[in-house]
């Protein structure tokens, strides 16, 4: 990759082209703005390192401008931007303006190379042909259509780099198993990936449950705990319902995200994580910025790369291959066969709306399965009751009744699995995650075979 350096400082200019030389760049630099422009044309850069002050001013200014003229004349170039005046607002203006990261001065090495094969294996990625192999594993993602293949084709560019992703789009859309596809495509696939549900997470357990606390830290906490950052560390975190997080915690979360650096609540140490980051929301993050309920540092912070998944309703055509792979786990769980559902049945299905998307049409088959568990053919009239407990608001004896045999399931699969979490979230068609969810929820006892 051919990188350009512009910075009014020599000694910058000599660190950075002998770190970035001895990975194995083709660097140059200039060190004024003048000629910048007729320096990219010459060089033809991939990536520039655009310095963000030439002068006593330390605005930001020059470095704007220079920037908005790189994008307008040289919009396929990559910009990261550099300043020993990091402002808050000029962080995100420039994001704004098209620049793919802000690094501060004195920079980390570690970081600036990170941020740079991010952007370098993007650059390879987006060469890579729609026909060649995918690297990411897409299990339990379901369908044919365009627009999930095009979603699908994203995964496999994005899970190979290091940038931080934000997955947005209705609820039971399927977020979480995106978030899966791009760990387990990506160099950290060995290491953990930590699921966490912020919108889930009382604002003053924040810290303890991100970070940890030391014994003692405060009243109840009679043990030491590790924080989701400690359990992440070298994997991924995925931080769900991120819209639900309060500002006072989104102080919080940012630093961790800028610094790499964290403290456990009752300790003074300082502990760095490396965590890829993929968050998700089913929230306007972008309004929420503007109406200040969402800070906006922190939006483009975890929004380096935005993924938006498509509702049930805007891939229709997906429908009859979920249903069946639905009924085939629930069958397999119950040692039934595949009831069969002819065609104008399926068809009628595919043109329901799911308001719940993937996640309500995953209830109403295997809710209809159980509650005809016998039958051989599976009718229009079966499926009817299934939907009317699923569009209720009372819930009532219907909810009762599909919370028991939800429950029924999930012994079936830790029996016939022996307590295999990973077997039994296979089978049930669910993440590993998301199984201990319901084993918690539930109250299910966990018993692994020695």
């Amino acid at each position: 990759m051919k990188i350009l350096i512009i910075d009014d400082d020599l000694a910058v200019c000599s660190s950075l082209k002998l770190l970035l030389s001895r990975k194995g760049y083709d660097v140059s630099s200039i060190n004024h703005p003048a000629i910048a422009l007729d320096k990219v044309a010459e060089f033809n850069p991939e990536l520039i390192l655009l310095d963000m002050n030439f002068t006593i001013d330390t605005s930001g200014k020059q470095g704007m401008k220079l920037l908005s003229l790189m994008r307008e004349a040289y919009p396929d170039v990559s910009i990261i931007l550099m300043t020993g005046w990091a402002t808050v607002q000029i962080a995100v203006k420039g994001m704004k303006m098209g620049a793919k990261d802000f690094i501060a001065k004195p920079w980390d090495n570690k970081d600036m190379l990170n941020s740079i094969r991010n952007i370098e294996q993007l650059h390879h990625s987006s060469t890579v042909s729609s026909s060649d192999h995918s690297n990411a594993e897409h299990s339990g993602i379901i369908g044919d259509s365009p627009q999930l293949q095009e979603i699908l084709s994203i995964v496999d560019k994005v899970a190979a780099t290091n940038a931080s992703v934000l997955l947005t789009g209705a609820s039971g859309t399927g977020k979480e198993l995106v978030a899966e596809a791009i760990h387990q495509g990506s160099q950290r696939k060995h290491e953990s990936f930590v699921k966490v549900n912020l919108g889930g997470i009382p604002t003053e357990l924040f810290e303890s449950e991100m970070f940890g606390h030391k014994r003692g830290a405060f009243t109840g906490a009679e043990v030491e705990r590790i924080g989701r950052f400690a359990k992440a560390n070298k994997g991924t975190i995925f931080l769900d319902e991120i819209g639900e997080l309060d500002l006072a915690c989104q102080v919080k979360l940012l630093r961790v995200l800028q610094e790499k650096t964290y403290e456990m609540l009752g300790s003074n140490q300082t502990l760095k994580t490396d965590v890829r980051v993929i968050s998700a929301t089913n929230k306007d993050l972008e309004k929420m910025s503007i109406d200040k309920t969402f800070r906006e540092d922190l939006f483009y912070r975890i929004n380096l790369l935005q993924i938006h998944l498509p509702t049930l309703a805007e891939r229709r055509s997906d429908i009859p291959q979920l249903i069946k792979y639905f009924l085939n786990n629930v069958a397999e769980l119950y040692q039934a066969d595949r009831p069969y559902i002819d065609d104008n049945v399926m068809n009628w299905l595919s043109h329901q709306e799911y308001k719940g998307n993937i996640r309500q049409l995953k209830n109403i088959t295997e809710r209809t399965f159980l509650l005809n568990l016998n039958n051989k053919e599976l009718t229009k009239k079966d499926f009817l009751p299934s939907f009317n407990s699923s569009q209720s608001k009372t819930g009532g004896s219907d909810a009762l009744n599909l919370e028991s045999m939800e429950i029924e399931t999930i012994k079936k699969a830790l029996v016939k699995h022996d307590h295999s979490i990973s077997a039994s979230a296979k089978a049930l068609g669910i993440t590993r995650s998301s199984l201990y969810r319901r084993l918690e929820k539930f109250g299910i006892k966990h018993e692994p075979k020695i």
